[in-house]
């Protein structure tokens, strides 16, 4: 098929087409011809598609004819109904896109926390930087654990929800610039080893892991992960491929910016254990079982759910009826 032939004697076709889709209030008659020329240039359409595939004219064509479907639905798709297909599909995709700098992120920040913590504890000039001899053996004793039960369970669990999810929520927004999450990542790790070195040079290295294990571990995978996607963001900018960069960044905050939300449901869970679960006076087997068991629900959604989304074709983006026809770029 000569795609340029077919172009120039639909030409005027599809022009009236885009003049009935502009249309605020069209006639009885003009809704009738809408309708007959979406039908004919349908099925242009799917002639230029059978015959030579994805091209500029097919592109053009389906912009025009997405425009004309719109005018003649009207009406949005209820959010409820997209509802189901953004847990099974979009935010699983998205989330198994950064398995990979999720665990470089992981690895990193264990090391660096240990590095801080081994540093800290082990010079005392250091250590008496935090804070004076009294204060830190105070903290030691007494307000490390007394930090998670001081205030009601609901209030303590909803505080820091609100608090880690715009953390999370930040890292995503703010990952564009390159540095924010890594900013955020290092002030939490340098804060998680500053803890560390105080209680374990105070003997009380155990209380330290037990009251941070039962919500750090699906805390903390949380903060990572929102980290991988801010960082991904980035990359789109320095690194956009063929495509241009503005089109990479939209693309990337469009199936990344979904991902924020995931988080702020999971650190719900991740509140909830520490709100409820670490202060309470059970065996410590079972408070970090069952963080363990939230770290677990999470990671299964993310890998296994966001396996099967990604074997779809899902990467967490819109799609292309709703982000509307990608630019092609040649190469």
């Amino acid at each position: 098929m000569d795609l340029d032939a077919l172009t120039e004697a639909r030409r005027a076709e599809w022009a009236r087409l885009d003049e009935l889709s502009r249309l605020r209030r069209p006639a009885g008659a003009e809704v009738d011809e809408l309708v007959a020329r979406y039908r004919s240039a349908s099925a242009d359409l799917a002639d230029m598609k059978t015959s030579a595939g994805r091209s500029p004219q097919a592109d053009h064509l389906s912009t025009l004819l997405s425009r004309a479907r719109l005018r003649l639905t009207g009406v949005p798709e209820n959010v409820l109904r997209q509802l189901p297909r953004f847990f099974e599909l979009q935010l699983p995709a998205a989330l198994y896109r950064l398995r990979w700098t999720t665990l470089t992120i992981a690895l990193a920040f264990a090391g660096a926390a240990a590095l801080v913590a081994g540093w800290i504890s082990t010079d005392p000039a250091a250590l008496a930087s935090l804070g004076s001899a009294a204060e830190l053996s105070h903290y030691a004793e007494s307000s490390f654990t007394e930090y998670y039960s001081e205030n009601p369970a609901a209030v303590f669990a909803g505080t820091v929800w609100t608090n880690n999810a715009w953390i999370a929520a930040q890292c995503v927004m703010f990952g564009v610039t390159g540095f924010w999450p890594v900013m955020v990542l290092i002030q939490n790790a340098v804060g998680v080893g500053a803890a560390a070195a105080v209680l374990f040079a105070h003997g009380r290295g155990d209380v330290f892991l037990l009251y941070i294990a039962p919500h750090g571990q699906l805390e903390l995978t949380c903060v990572f992960v929102a980290a991988a996607a801010g960082l991904h963001i980035f990359w789109a900018v320095v690194a956009p491929g063929a495509s241009s960069r503005t089109a990479a960044l939209a693309a990337a905050g469009r199936s990344l910016a979904t991902v924020a939300v995931g988080l702020v449901l999971a650190l719900a869970l991740a509140g909830a254990v520490e709100g409820f679960v670490t202060p309470q006076p059970w065996p410590w087997p079972v408070k970090i079982g069952l963080g363990t068991l939230a770290l677990a629900v999470f990671l299964g959604y993310m890998l296994v759910l966001g396996r099967r989304a990604s074997a779809r074709g899902e990467t967490g983006d819109l799609t292309e009826y709703e982000a509307g026809t990608p630019v092609l770029v040649a190469g």
